[in-house]
């Protein structure tokens, strides 16, 4: 039984930062994509930053770009998000996310991760 657990969410004011972290037990998750997406509400749950098993492929959304930096530490099974000069816009619950498959490619979409931390809140205040 795979369990992702997200910490490091919280309140900041716009251009303020924070780092969110991600941490796999169940499995080793050092060949396996990782995706942080985030939902605010009214809105769909969408991929934010990815990391590829090798670390040699990184995706960010537009949104992010410039601003969030995803890394991950295979000793500790961990995978975090970088979050700088936040906006109020960046406001969401934020999960981290692995598919079962080994050796794949960053997926975009929600449907096609298996395994789901229990998200972790991140405000932005104006």
């Amino acid at each position: 039984q795979v369990h992702l657990v997200e910490s490091g969410g919280g309140l900041v004011q716009a251009g303020g930062s924070l780092r969110i972290s991600c941490v796999a037990s169940g499995r080793t998750m050092d060949r396996t994509a990782m995706g942080w997406f985030r939902q605010a509400p009214g809105k769909e749950r969408e991929l934010v930053a990815g990391i590829s098993w090798s670390e040699g492929t990184l995706y960010y959304a537009d949104s992010v770009k410039g601003r969030f930096t995803v890394s991950r530490d295979k000793a500790k099974n961990a995978v975090y998000l970088q979050m700088n000069n936040l906006k109020p816009e960046d406001a969401a619950v934020y999960y981290c996310a692995a598919p079962r498959e080994l050796y794949g490619m960053i997926r975009a979409t929600a449907a096609e991760y298996d395994y789901w931390g229990q998200g972790t809140r991140v405000t932005v205040s104006s």
